[in-house]
């Protein structure tokens, strides 16, 4: 699309950059005050502004999840690999990064067991293994956020330059502007609300394009003409290695290989990545594990939906004169997708696009952003540099790092820009940079076996020769020629990932095995808990607040009852109770966590796409009609999910809201929450 002229002017670029972006900003601060001023949460206090008080409902920990993992890349890069290898890009991309959602619910049940009053996995590190293992391990993830924010501006970017021509270095600065804003006053739980905003949005959006592509549009309008352009398409340029040349197949090389090195990758992108941890410490005990599943169970029809309705769009259309050409290098940048949302739709379908994307690249900024604030707030700052921190200067130290992050994350996107590396390089090299770390950081947090020196070897050794055999394997066949572009191979990226992973993981493992430690996580269950707390009394929401504990006694009370305001009382400080963290309860989640996961995880990269793989067939109108209407019903399932559960879920909360905005209106002042236990005297 590079060599094109632009769909849409330069002021649309700007106007959703900028525009929607402040639109955005202005809508958080007006929630995150409506929330300071009816709820018990204030994002006035670190806790707060880092982890929602730990209070947050699966609902909304879900529809944030897929918020998070909803990257430029989700869009992009998924609808380029269904352009490359047809059907089975999405579904390798799609369970490719699904699994490794829905594996993470196990550790979040062990970090509530483990730290439930952890801000960040970095400090459980430093608490279990001291500092040489913090520093090595926050290295891997810091490089992950870093990584994971440079593909955010690098496709963003791309897209809004390609789309309406804005310059490049204003599209990588711009983004996080607006982002920036609202997490800065308004912290985790703000973070969590636009998420949802964004996810409901970008639902609309995505459904728009379902129905365009296999119901309305003149271009293609149907199941069966689709069928029928993309049987063309195969005859006239048939897909290396794909069964009979199809696109309509999953039996394909390289879609497998792609498949490989998304699932290694992920993993890094995943567990090294504080946003992920994050959300498990903002989200409640009881319910952790049921939000990673939901999340990762919903997150799967985006990439899948998407990229099966215009990455296989543009081979559809490819010779319409709508349909601009793409360059090798316009795939690996991602522009399938946008130059077919051009061609079946014109300015809206670019527009409905740009708009799609930036929402998707803010919401995913705004995870990396507070993620990274958290990291060098309680991991640099208060652990190495004021360990007697205030929580002023706590809270203080967690807006700046907001604030230079983003500045940090223009400048990575720009400089990856300028030396030529696209937003699909650096999805296939992330698993070679990032993987080692996987396991060794998992078993630190879930093992108590797990030994030190065999994590940390593994980590450092299995970047170091991941490296080295991703260069070696580029060289040997490249005709030693090693440059940006024969680096980028599958073939050598395929090599750097799997040594990565299977490195660190043999060596931690094997090494624990050996020399076993028998590590104590009363020590990491003590982190952050103030000396001498004890368990508020309203702190079981299914009693109820202190005014019904006190009438339940025989006493009275002139402190209404309200539910809803007890919990968020009991959680104002941040702290979960004893009363929470049932062991039995976690034990009994960690378990459902690992069966549940487990088994999906086999039923969607080995028992599906490998049973598909070996039969080498090549789908007629009703498979692919079936192939298409599973994605149409995945994300209406998903739709009700993130967007009319998390509604549900906090119906109390929004009716309390409610009533105080209507008291406010009739008798200024009056609806302002008042917290239970202070509203008056117990008599």
């Amino acid at each position: 699309m590079s060599s094109a002229a632009t769909v849409l002017p330069q002021g649309a670029g700007y106007g959703v950059v900028v525009g929607i972006g402040l639109f955005f900003s202005a809508l958080m601060l007006g929630i995150t005050a409506i929330q300071g001023r009816y709820t018990a949460f204030k994002p006035n206090t670190s806790e707060e502004f880092s982890s929602a008080s730990r209070s947050v409902k699966p609902g909304l920990i879900a529809a944030g999840i897929v918020s998070a993992w909803t990257w430029a890349a989700t869009l992009l890069q998924s609808s380029a690999v269904a352009y490359e290898y047809g059907i089975s890009g999405p579904w390798w991309y799609a369970s490719g990064a699904t699994i490794q959602v829905l594996l993470f619910a196990m550790l979040a049940a062990k970090l509530k067991m483990n730290a439930p009053n952890a801000h960040t996995w970095l400090e459980i590190v430093g608490v279990r293994w001291g500092t040489t293992a913090h520093i090595i391990l926050m290295f891997f993830g810091l490089a992950t956020n870093i990584i994971v924010s440079s593909m955010l501006i690098l496709g963003g970017s791309a897209t809004v330059t390609a789309l309406t021509g804005m310059n490049t270095l204003a599209a990588c600065f711009l983004i996080p502007v607006g982002v920036a804003i609202y997490v800065v006053v308004g912290g985790m739980r703000s973070t969590l609300i636009c998420d949802y905003t964004h996810t409901t949005v970008l639902f609309a959006i995505i459904f728009t394009f379902l129905f365009t592509v296999y119901a309305t549009s003149p271009k293609i309008g149907s199941i069966s003409k689709m069928h029928e352009l993309l049987t063309n398409a195969a005859a006239t340029s048939p897909v290396s290695g794909n069964a009979g040349g199809s696109y309509l197949t999953m039996r394909s090389l390289n879609g497998l290989i792609f498949g490989v090195i998304n699932i290694i990758g992920n993993f890094a992108t995943v567990f090294n990545d504080q946003a992920y941890w994050q959300r498990a410490i903002a989200s409640r005990p009881e319910t952790t594990v049921k939000a990673y599943l939901l999340g990762g169970m919903a997150w799967f029809s985006i990439p899948f939906g998407l990229a099966t309705t215009l990455g296989l769009a543009a081979v559809a259309l490819k010779g319409d004169p709508d349909m601009l050409p793409l360059s090798a290098a316009d795939v690996s940048a991602g522009l399938p997708a946008p130059t077919a949302a051009a061609a079946l739709l014109g300015k809206s379908g670019a527009a409905a696009m740009l708009v799609l994307l930036f929402l998707a690249v803010t919401s995913a900024t705004s995870a990396e952003l507070i993620a990274v604030s958290s990291i060098l707030t309680y991991d640099v700052y208060k652990r190495y540099v004021n360990p007697a921190a205030t929580e002023r200067q706590i809270l203080n130290m967690g807006h700046h790092m907001v604030v230079f992050f983003a500045v940090v994350m223009g400048f990575c996107g720009l400089i990856f820009f300028y030396i030529g590396v696209s937003m699909g390089w650096l999805y296939l090299f992330m698993g070679t940079l990032l993987g080692s770390a996987v396991v060794p950081i998992a078993l630190c947090i879930t093992w108590s076996k797990a030994n030190k020196i065999g994590c940390l070897v593994g980590a450092v050794a299995g970047l170091v020769l991941a490296v080295i055999s991703w260069l070696v394997a580029t060289a040997k066949l490249n005709d030693n020629v090693i440059n940006v572009v024969t680096s980028g191979g599958n073939y050598p990226m395929l090599t750097g990932n799997l040594v990565a992973i299977a490195v660190g993981g043999i060596i931690a493992v094997v090494w624990s095995l050996i020399a076993p430690e028998n590590f104590d996580f009363d020590l990491t269950r003590a982190l952050n808990k103030p000396e001498g707390a004890i368990t508020p009394e309203y702190e079981v929401e299914k009693e109820g607040s202190i005014a019904e504990k006190k009438k339940a006694q025989g006493g009275e009370t002139t402190v209404p009852v309200d539910k809803e305001h007890a919990y968020e009382s009991a959680h104002k400080t941040g702290i979960t109770s004893a009363a929470e963290l049932s062991h039995a309860g976690l034990k009994k989640a960690f378990r459902f966590a690992a069966w549940s996961s487990v088994i999906l995880t086999l039923i969607f990269v080995i028992i599906i796409p490998l049973s598909l793989f070996g039969s080498s067939v090549v789908y007629g109108v009703s498979g692919f009609g079936a192939w298409v209407v599973i994605g149409f019903i995945w994300a209406f399932i998903a739709a009700f999910i993130v967007v009319l559960y998390p509604l549900w879920e906090s119906r109390l909360g929004i009716a309390m809201v409610c009533r105080g905005i209507v008291k406010d209106m009739f008798k200024p002042g009056s609806g302002k929450y008042v917290d239970p236990t202070e509203e008056g005297p117990v008599v």
